[in-house]
């Protein structure tokens, strides 16, 4: 009987750390994307963990006048959300984009190809380097998770436009607000990355998962599905359309 029992034990005790170990090594989320309001696309990502690190996938759907933006993104990163690897797939206004990108050395090496020409660029390599397309809610995931490691400080942005650059990223902290999630109260941190004197506010959770980002030069927000910020933010900029060729990650 005892040994009846040890066993069901175990098999419970087992299937409670597979359950827990499911939801540690797999993280999810999709968001609305909007302008002034307007819905005009979905975006996704996700992340698994492995021994050596974790892997992110993120895909982005954007229509609007002037911009049609499609984008897929898979990723390698360090335990300590390094970029290891990177390959992106994007057509921007009918027009085919790939990118990867990899540390070199000292630097970063980006491979793009978009309008039928290819060309090769060398960054200046840092530790905590973000990869950033445009819409891109997992790059603003891995963002909000090198700023909680590393006191806000020293982090890069990897801007995959035209030849491809890198940026530092100002951090600033402002006072919590509040939200709901699911239905749910939440307490959400504010924080400004302000990259080449272009903000975006970053609302974040408790777990430092993001739950809404705003660009109010362009006015386009991310919103995550089930998520209100209370009170709604302050209204966004008017519209800044991309011209054709412009769009991101050209």
């Amino acid at each position: 009987m005892r040994f009846r029992t040890l066993i069901s034990f175990v098999g419970v005790f087992a299937f409670v750390l597979l359950c827990a170990s499911a939801s540690a090594v797999a993280q999810l989320a999709s968001f609305a994307v909007s302008q002034n309001g307007k819905s005009v696309g979905t975006a996704s990502f996700s992340f698994t963990s492995r021994p050596s690190g974790l892997d992110s996938t993120s895909v982005v759907h954007v229509d609007m006048e002037g911009l049609s933006y499609a984008l897929s993104k898979t990723e390698e990163l360090s335990p300590s959300n390094g970029l290891l690897h990177v390959q992106v797939s994007a057509i921007i206004n009918n027009s085919a984009v790939s990118v990867v990108a990899k540390p070199d050395a000292a630097q970063f090496l980006l491979n793009i190809s978009a309008n039928g020409r290819s060309s090769t660029a060398r960054l200046d390599g840092h530790d905590r380097a973000v990869f950033l397309p445009d819409f891109d809610p997992g790059a603003l995931e891995t963002l909000l998770a090198l700023a909680a490691s590393n006191n806000n400080r020293d982090i890069w942005a990897i801007i995959p436009k035209q030849a491809g650059s890198i940026a530092p990223i100002q951090l600033a902290t402002y006072p919590d607000e509040h939200g709901t999630l699911d239905g749910k109260p939440v307490t959400v941190h504010h924080m400004v990355a302000t990259i080449s004197d272009a903000p975006t506010d970053l609302f974040s959770g408790p777990e430092n998962q993001l739950l809404q980002a705003e660009l109010p030069q362009q006015g386009f927000a991310l919103v995550r599905n089930g998520f209100v910020l209370t009170p709604p933010s302050k209204p966004l900029a008017p519209p800044t359309v991309p011209a054709a060729g412009t769009g991101p990650t050209q």
